[in-house]
């Protein structure tokens, strides 16, 4: 069973920081490859941080450095850390989650964030 619950998001000043999360109550989030996406208003949704199962890190070179992608596998939850937010952060984010490659992605529902000036 999937069903990507994402939290965390909400509005910050600029060099604020949020922390998401996005949890899942069935299949263990650890043997996924997990990926953070975002899309502003008028754009496309981009990828931001990925993680996969061998603890293998990608960042976009948006957030190099400001972000932290990691997971919790008590939790069942990957959270994706931001700080120096800026006001181009400003964007609705998805987690996504892949067991294997190949076969359907599952999303979940995005939650807001907003960075002010």
């Amino acid at each position: 069973q999937v069903q990507l619950v994402e939290s965390g998001g909400g509005l910050v000043q600029a060099g604020g920081a949020l922390r998401l999360s996005c949890a899942n109550s069935g299949r263990k989030l650890s043997f996924a490859r997990m990926e953070w996406h975002r899309q502003a208003p008028g754009k496309q949704r981009e990828l931001v941080a990925t993680i996969a199962p061998s603890g293998s890190i990608y960042y976009a070179d948006s957030v190099q450095g400001r972000f932290t992608i990691s997971r919790d596998n008590a939790k069942n939850t990957v959270y994706l850390q931001m700080s120096n937010l800026k006001p181009e952060d400003t964007a609705v984010y998805y987690c996504n989650a892949q067991w294997t490659r190949g076969d359907r992605d599952y999303w979940g529902q995005g939650t807001q964030v907003t960075v002010s000036a």
